[in-house]
């Protein structure tokens, strides 16, 4: 006697199998091509070329100083994404990155009030986190 499964059973195996190849298919690299930094840190890149020009594409969400020609910060200043595009002498990329600023769950509070949110950073006591206005040129 032969057991089939029931159509729809069949079909929830197929669309499966086709998720995982479709899956299996994208680059292996998409989820690594972000530079994570946590609001109000600092994170260091060293590079192997020395640094001609630096774009930040907003930068109410992150701050880049070059501390040294090889050496860049980068500073989180508010939840949120951007890119960074660090240029050699040569005007090539050295670094052409999307920049995700969030929050340090470890050590934060959230309280919500009906529809409003309150975030507070409790690192090493409570203070209520405002986002950085938009500043305008």
């Amino acid at each position: 006697m032969i057991h089939t499964l029931p159509a729809y059973r069949r079909l929830a195996t197929m669309a499966c199998g086709a998720a995982l190849v479709l899956m299996a298919s994208l680059p292996a690299h998409a989820a690594e091509d972000v530079i994570r930094v946590f609001m109000d840190h600092a994170r260091i890149l060293k590079l192997d070329r020395s640094v001609s020009k630096v774009i930040i594409g907003n930068a109410n969400v992150a701050d880049v100083t070059v501390s040294d020609p090889q050496t860049i910060v980068l500073t989180g200043k508010s939840y949120g994404t951007t890119n960074l595009v660090i240029l050699d002498q040569a005007g090539d990329a050295i670094v052409d990155e999307r920049i995700l600023v969030s929050v340090d769950e470890a050590n934060t509070l959230r309280v919500f009030k009906q529809t409003s949110r309150s975030v507070y950073s409790c690192s090493p006591a409570c203070e209520e986190h405002v986002p950085t206005a938009a500043v305008s040129p």
